[in-house]
Formats: structure tokens, sequence, C-alpha cells
């Protein structure tokens, strides 16, 4: 049975999926959505990082659209349905429900205040814009956001530390807007990212087209080190 809370955010109350470490309090982990929803994938993130000690949520980032989105990845026609949602998404209304999930998970019992953020693609994305938008967050973890590169004369904001990781092959991330966030991140000394040769978008996903285990590995130790450092 899947566990649900619900985040009373400034425009509406949305739903968020959650997942419990075995101890408690515990380091929060707000994990953000592909344009899948808070699908399978997402939720198996959401697990792995419970059984790391963290308390993991995944907030519905489309409620303002189709609340409960739970797209699978393999079919053409849920892509086509995520693309359409993908290409209407108010970014901005969305770093607004990002940003009442921190607060809603920061004021839960089961948190000890700590709180980062994780995100794949569309969710990478907005982990971006939180982070630049928002102080407060302890860490950000990006995993292949596209349009980042149009966001990066926001940086100054930046002030969580923030790991990347880029898939030199990404179909969605040209080598000059991936030039782009290397040359821009080098500037802020709490800006970690790495780069994956061979390597096409969404390599870490579960089951995905892409899915490379070794990388994938290797991109999620990482991340689990970075949470680990910062959160605790």
């Amino acid at each position: 049975m899947m566990d649900h809370i619900d985040v009373r955010g400034q425009d509406g109350t949305f739903s968020a999926y959650i997942a419990r470490p075995k101890t408690s309090p515990a380091s929060a982990v707000v994990v953000l959505q592909e344009l899948f929803g808070v699908n399978a994938d997402i939720r198996k993130h959401c697990d792995e990082l419970a059984e790391q000690g963290h308390l993991a949520i995944a907030p519905d980032l489309y409620w303002r659209q189709e609340p409960g989105v739970d797209l699978n990845v393999i079919s053409e026609a849920d892509w086509d349905h995520g693309l359409r949602l993908y290409s209407a998404y108010d970014r901005d209304a969305g770093v607004k429900d990002i940003n009442d999930t921190i607060d809603a998970v920061r004021n839960l019992s089961e948190c000890n205040g700590k709180v980062g953020l994780l995100g794949y693609c569309m969710g990478a994305l907005m982990v971006f814009l939180a982070a630049v938008r928002k102080d407060g967050i302890d860490a950000a973890v990006w995993y292949h956001g596209a349009d980042t590169e149009k966001y990066l004369r926001e940086l100054d904001g930046l002030h969580a530390p923030i790991l990347m990781h880029l898939a030199e092959e990404d179909e969605f991330i040209s080598k000059n807007a991936q030039a782009a966030i290397w040359v821009a991140l080098a500037t802020k000394p709490n800006a970690m990212v790495y780069s994956y040769p061979g390597q096409c978008h969404a390599f870490s996903r579960h089951n995905g087209k892409h899915y490379n285990a070794a990388a994938a590995h290797l991109a999620n130790g990482r991340t689990s080190e970075f949470l680990h450092k910062h959160l605790g």
C-alpha cells in the first residue's frame, strides 16, 4: 500500500508520496518527478532513499493540471501524454509548490529539520530553480535537467551545495548547453558537476531505454555520499 501525505500550499492542497526510514527523526529529501508524474520509477527512488535513512517525499507537481499522473516510461501514449503536460507546465508556480513542500516537510515530526532536493529531467530543472530562488535548502541533486542552461543567469542566488550529473550524449541537453553549465558552475565553490561519457538522457532511470547499470551505480553512489555529507 502506497503512503501519501497532503501538502497544504499557497494555492491549494496537493498529494505527495512518502517513504519512511526505519529510524526517525531523519533528514528529508524532496524528490522531484520527470514528465511522467510520480510514477513507479520516482516512487522506487524514494524507497531507496528511505532505505538509506532519509525521509523521502515526492510531491505531485502536475496537481494544477491533472492530479495523480502516473505514466509508464515504455508506453508511447504515456510519453505523448507526459510531453503535453510538460509543455504546459508552469515552472514559476512549480517553484512555489516545491517551497510549500519543503516547508511542510520541515514541520513533520519525522524530519530533523534538514531538507534536500533531488530531481530528474524536469524535476532536475525544478531543483535548480528552487535552489537559486530559495534560501535554506541544505543540499540539491540534479540529474540531466534539460533547459537548465536557460536559467544560468539566476546562478548568483545559489547558496545550497549542489551536485549535478550530466550525460555526455544527452539528446535533450546539447554539447553547447553542457559546456555552459560546466563554465557557469565552475564559479560556485559549493557545486560539483560530473559528466558520464557515452551516456544518454536518463541513464539512471529504472527500466528506462537508456538505463546503464554501471553509470547509474556510479552516479547514485556519488549522490548517496553527497547527501550523507550535507544531510547526515
